[in-house]
């Protein structure tokens, strides 16, 4: 998978990227082509090889008819109690999380929106819910040029109801 600058990405657990650059580097009689990425989370910069952009994760925004089935995941309610223990759930979303692959952290999302209703979170599952709930609006307000604070109202309405 091929970027060029200005290319809008994700990278996973991380966010939207942008390619800033690709420049030829040399170490240590090494010589790659690397990608200069800016995460539009933080604004901080990573550089990523080229070569390595598949095993990584790193993806394409999703497409328009992505952002109906995220928003199918979110609706569904017809989904079995989770039982486990705090800390297995909470690997279980990370692992999810870090696939970078928004069906699931839509997933996790859900999951854990469906836990707020019922009680409440505890720290470690409000900051898990912020991280999902930030990957999740970012790249689709990306995907569907929208401004966040309107796909983040959305989200809410489809929690509240």
């Amino acid at each position: 998978m091929e970027f060029k600058v200005g290319d809008k990405a994700v990278y996973p657990s991380r966010g939207v990227v942008v390619v800033t650059a690709v420049e030829t580097v040399e170490v240590e009689g090494f010589r790659g082509q690397m990608y200069k990425l800016k995460i539009l989370d933080n604004g901080s910069s990573i550089s990523v090889p080229v070569q390595n952009v598949q095993q990584l994760g790193m993806r394409r925004i999703i497409s328009a008819e992505q952002v109906d089935k995220v928003y199918e995941i979110l609706r569904d309610r017809d989904v079995p109690a989770d039982n486990q223990t705090w800390n297995r759930r909470y690997r279980e979303y990370k692992d999810k999380i870090n696939t970078g692959d928004l069906m699931e952290v839509g997933k996790v999302l859900r999951d854990l929106a469906l836990l707020k209703a019922k009680k409440n979170l505890s720290f470690g599952e409000r900051k898990m819910y912020d991280e999902a709930s930030t990957l999740l609006i970012q790249e689709i307000a990306v995907a569907r040029d929208m401004d966040e604070k309107l796909i983040r109202t959305e989200i809410e309405q489809i929690f509240a109801s």
